[in-house]
């Protein structure tokens, strides 16, 4: 027996396809829907822009100050010739000719005698042709008296000076106290100069360097000079 329906008729055979279009479609409308915004026109009003109007510039009125023109200058003085009665003597004064002729005497010159001037001449103590001589010292050649004059002033200083000084101006350790002086062409001693760690120690190194006996002065060709001489001063304070 034939069934009597059309099986191309079954409207449930395609109700799946429908369906999942169908959810689609309100799936799409849903989105558009949440999505969909609108302005107020109020709002979004930017006016309108007038390009025709034309920026015009103040400019501000200034006054030109005129100067007044300079007064005319003054009409000139007219001449007026005074005339002086000449009563005043007036000596004139006569300009001699400095040349000579044949007839002019010549006076005749002595010699001119120049005086020579003696000069300060430092010569130093190590090079020196005749050392000066310290009291005690005449024996011997020159470097023996040079010698002898280096013990002398070193045994000198260490007999004068007052040691127990540096401990006074609380100085402790290894002192050193560089003197330097002169002995000048008369042999006396000159131009003391001193550099110590403390002015005490230097005013104590220069009392004891101008206590230096006189010497005979050192000489260079013959004639006096002066001397200079460098002495080292060092001494330990003991603690």
């Amino acid at each position: 027996m034939e069934p009597k329906k059309n099986t191309k008729a079954n409207v449930g055979r395609n109700s799946s396809l429908y369906f999942a279009i169908g959810l689609a479609l309100m799936l799409f409308l849903t989105n558009y829907a949440i999505n969909y915004k609108t302005y107020d026109k109020s709002d979004i009003d930017i006016g309108q822009l007038n390009l025709d109007e034309e920026l015009e510039e103040e400019i501000p009125i200034t006054e030109q100050i005129q100067t007044p023109p300079p007064p005319p200058p003054p009409p000139a003085a007219p001449e007026v010739i005074e005339i002086v009665e000449d009563e005043v003597e007036v000596e004139e004064t006569v300009i001699e000719s400095t040349e000579v002729d044949q007839e002019t005497e010549i006076v005749e010159v002595e010699e001119v005698e120049v005086e020579e001037v003696e000069e300060d001449i430092d010569v130093p103590f190590s090079v020196i042709e005749n050392v000066p001589i310290f009291p005690g010292c005449e024996s011997g050649n020159n470097a023996a008296k040079r010698d002898c004059m280096s013990k002398k002033i070193s045994q000198f200083v260490n007999k004068k000076f007052n040691t127990d000084l540096a401990g006074d101006l609380g100085l402790t350790g290894r002192q050193r106290i560089n003197v330097i002086f002169k002995i000048d062409k008369t042999g006396s001693v000159v131009g003391i100069r001193a550099r110590a760690p403390h002015p005490g120690l230097e005013k104590e190194a220069k009392r004891v360097i101008g206590l230096l006996p006189k010497m005979k002065p050192g000489k260079q060709r013959g004639k006096p000079v002066n001397v200079p001489y460098s002495l080292p001063i060092i001494f330990q304070v003991q603690d």
